[in-house]
């Protein structure tokens, strides 16, 4: 399997290159020259099989010779087996129509857990017995921080510089990252949104004076086998549902679209998949962009949902890419525009072949309430903010056959945002006793200006360099 940018010129790179590259060289996303597939047959197989098993499966056409079928399995059973559910991500039904795929049984109680437990491991694999090291820079609008840091706190030949937005996430989120103490880890607090967060990793892979000294690599779902870790959840859930004789539509709470990606990516593989329904808060970029073709960044608005308080969705991308019939000059030329004006309109080709797939809604602060309290009296779920807001979307959706299954992707553990789940419902969530002392750890951390010198400054500081 080879890796192509979608802004066309960077070099063509296999599994092993895009997950320790991350961004392209050209400030493109690395996607797969071509999709794999599964023949329905294939897909039925599948049906039963034990979660690492079925990651194994649904990934190794991704993976190529990068990694054998037997050292991939042996991955993904150490990965998942530090979740705490033996399904791993498992099916709640809430009526006879909506179903919850719950993805936050991992260590950091949030989706993001299923492919960076995973990721860890591939830098560790593929950095064995090579005189090299990592310096992995991300930003995080909450989660991504915290199983970031949890996957690689410690390890050998792995530095990690965290950024997230002050006073813009939960106290649990925050405390999950900046109670880390280990010394590779180091927690950055910029003044500013997670958009400008978002802004500065990018212009740190594409600053050849930095990346000249160290081997900058990404966490964030820019990174390739982190989107591709997260396809497996929706065969799963597909397959319990009856696919491949039965098409099942996804509801996702998503921000920077990499989560929904996946789900298209799943549909490309073969898995019957009816509908993504992209659920927004009044961040709504990607559901003006769906529906009237209008990508254009506002101002992020703080929310109770802070993951989604995003205005530049970063996978959004990799859609354009390949809805505008894998074009990379119209990618490249397209950026740009929306790198100087902060908009850009899609062709006719991209919304046409979007609208395939993709339906979207736009949910309030009425509506994710209402959904937590329906939830909640009707099925005794507690739900998040950001669950919350992708089962209003599901249950918005008026155009779906009556036949198809709606799962909502539940992605976060309720307890991360506790206040506002009680504010909802009058019920404060408590913390799973693994983490129940969290409040009380010590934190560390450092609080910086959000412009790009400050944090280049204080990462090159402190990064070990390459070897030589």
């Amino acid at each position: 399997m080879r890796y192509v940018s979608t802004r066309g010129t960077a070099p063509a790179l296999d599994f092993k290159g895009v997950t320790l590259a991350g961004l392209a060289s050209d400030g493109g996303l690395y996607v797969p020259e071509t999709w794999p597939q599964f023949a329905p047959d294939a897909i039925a197989a599948m049906a039963g099989l034990p979660y690492a098993q079925l990651a194994q499966r649904v990934m190794q056409p991704f993976v190529g010779d990068c990694v054998t079928p037997e050292r991939l399995l042996e991955l993904t059973t150490q990965a998942y087996g530090t979740f705490a559910h033996a399904a791993v991500t498992p099916l709640r039904q809430l009526d006879e129509r909506h179903w919850l795929l719950e993805l936050f049984h991992g260590p950091t109680l949030a989706f993001k857990d299923v492919a960076l437990q995973l990721l860890g491991l591939l830098f560790e694999e593929f950095l064995a017995g090579r005189d090299d090291h990592l310096t992995i820079v991300g930003a995080t609008s909450g989660d991504t921080g915290s199983a970031a840091i949890n996957a690689v706190a410690g390890r050998d030949k792995v530095d990690i510089f965290m950024l997230h937005p002050h006073g813009r996430v939960s106290e649990v989120q925050r405390r999950q990252m900046t109670s880390v103490l280990a010394p590779n880890v180091h927690n950055i607090a910029i003044d500013g949104s997670f958009d400008d967060a978002q802004a500065v990793v990018k212009r740190m892979f594409n600053d050849g004076a930095v990346t000249a000294r160290f081997g900058i690599a990404a966490v964030n779902s820019i990174n390739w086998a982190r989107l591709m870790a997260q396809v497996v959840y929706y065969f799963a859930a597909a397959l319990q549902l009856g696919a491949p004789q039965r098409r099942v539509a996804f509801a996702v709470p998503t921000g920077n679209f990499g989560d929904v990606f996946a789900g298209y990516v799943a549909a490309q593989m073969g898995l019957p998949i009816e509908r993504l329904i992209v659920a927004t808060n009044i961040n709504d970029i990607l559901h003006r962009a769906l529906t009237t073709g209008d990508y254009s960044a506002g101002t992020v608005t703080p929310t109770a949902a802070p993951s989604m308080d995003i205005q530049v969705s970063s996978n959004f991308e990799r859609l354009l890419y390949d809805a505008g019939g894998r074009d990379g000059g119209l990618i490249a030329g397209q950026m740009a525009r929306f790198e100087a004006e902060r908009a850009l309109h899609l062709t006719n080709a991209q919304r046409s072949s979007a609208a395939r797939w993709f339906g979207s809604a736009r949910i309030d602060a009425a509506g994710m309430v209402a959904a937590q309290r329906w939830a909640y009296d009707h099925c005794g779920e507690v739900l998040d903010p950001h669950s919350a807001i992708g089962l209003a979307a599901a249950r918005a959706a008026a155009d779906l056959p009556a036949d198809v299954p709606i799962v909502t992707l539940a992605t976060a553990h309720p307890a991360k945002f506790g206040d506002a789940v009680a504010a909802a419902i009058g019920v404060q969530p408590a913390l799973p006793a693994r983490l129940g002392d969290l409040l009380e750890r010590p934190e560390r951390y450092d609080r910086l200006p959000g412009d790009y010198a400050s944090i280049r400054d204080y990462v090159t500081a402190r990064a070990t360099p390459r070897p030589g």
